[in-house]
């Protein structure tokens, strides 16, 4: 009788836990939705929220309403990619950062800490000063950035190749091609113009002012990306999670499991970031703060990470666009700004770390 006790009791704490799960997943995708929503209405621009809606409608089903030219084009050229970009971005900065704190068995890793934004800022630090670059203006600007966002991914795939590689020794093959790149970038800036250093440093802080509609589908693919390809290799990321001997005697290649899961994350991540500039601590806080209420089982890690990497990023924009309206702060700033102190805090917390 004991035994059946013991079973019965142990099924409930399952179910709550379960329940608890959804909850916090279900509350971040509402949240999400209801963040869009409202962001979409404000701005310094006045227009009613009936006539933000209306000016949506028109543009992305039927135009069917009298709307003036000035609200469509303030909404749906303006707040729209601003506020979707801030979706997708969230959702794929907190997958990279999800995935590689579990690969690299490290509570700080991400793919900024693998030298994605350094590469990044690097790339679009040559298109803006000297003018080196495939295609012309900011076209050019976004393919560099995105090309020289995957040599440092690059490296530490090259990396994680050599036998008996660690993962401390990946994230710190990440972090020096990091700092070399940071040190190219202010040498650089040495030599440009004043106005081309100033875009260059604001570039380098993260910002959404400059997305555009046609931006828009490259960050939905890298988040539909993201999502999927993580969430088919989950699995065989718990197994990870118990080491790497662990997971080949039950049939997991560790290093090739690894591997996948880094270019997933550098990826997608290089793919927001080109668009964005680097809008950092979305990658650290977001799976963090998602690990103390689903717990580390990645089936439910990776959507509640992703979800509330949505919120973090929309609330940041909300604030960057009224704190003092009408001027629009940059969006790294304000991650950053929040996002620092609520880490320490995150970290100081023993079961924040616990992987």
């Amino acid at each position: 009788m004991e035994q059946v006790a013991d079973i019965v009791a142990e099924r409930e704490k399952l179910r709550i836990v379960t329940l608890k799960r959804f909850a916090f997943i279900g509350s971040s995708i509402v949240a999400s939705v209801l963040l869009i929503g409202y962001s979409l209405t404000v701005g310094t621009y006045d227009i009613s929220v009936t006539d933000v809606y209306k000016a949506l409608f028109n543009y992305f089903i039927y135009e069917k309403f009298d709307v003036s030219d000035d609200v469509m084009l303030v909404v749906n050229r303006i707040r729209a990619p601003r506020v979707l970009m801030a979706f997708a971005g969230g959702m794929v900065l907190a997958i990279g950062g999800c995935i590689t704190q579990t690969v690299l068995r490290n509570s700080l890793a991400t793919p900024y800490t693998l030298g994605v934004s350094s590469g990044a800022g690097f790339g679009a630090a040559l298109a803006i000063l000297f003018g080196i670059a495939l295609l012309p203006g900011v076209y050019g600007i976004i393919l560099n950035a995105f090309l020289f966002s995957l040599i440092p991914a690059g490296v530490v795939i090259i990396a994680s190749k050599r036998r008996n590689i660690t993962p401390t020794t990946m994230v710190l093959c990440g972090v020096a091609i990091s700092y070399i790149f940071s040190a190219s970038n202010t040498i650089f800036q040495f030599f440009g113009e004043a106005n081309a250093v100033k875009s260059v440093v604001f570039w380098m802080v993260g910002d959404l002012n400059s997305i555009k509609l046609s931006d828009l589908p490259f960050a939905f693919a890298a988040t539909l990306l993201a999502f999927v390809a993580t969430m088919l290799i989950a699995r065989d990321l718990n197994i990870l999670k118990m080491g790497d001997d662990t997971a080949k005697s039950l049939g997991v290649n560790a290093e090739a499991l690894r591997t996948r899961s880094i270019v997933i994350a550098c990826f997608t991540t290089a793919a927001i970031v080109s668009f964005t500039g680097s809008i950092g601590f979305i990658c650290l806080l977001a799976p963090h703060i998602s690990r103390i209420f689903v717990g580390g089982e990645m089936t439910y890690l990776v959507p509640a990470s992703a979800f509330f990497g949505s919120c973090l990023l929309l609330m940041a924009d909300l604030v960057a666009k009224t704190i003092i309206a009408p001027i629009m702060l940059p969006v790294g700033a304000i991650t950053a700004l929040i996002g620092g102190p609520l880490l320490v805090f995150l970290l100081l917390r023993k079961s924040s770390t616990t992987l």
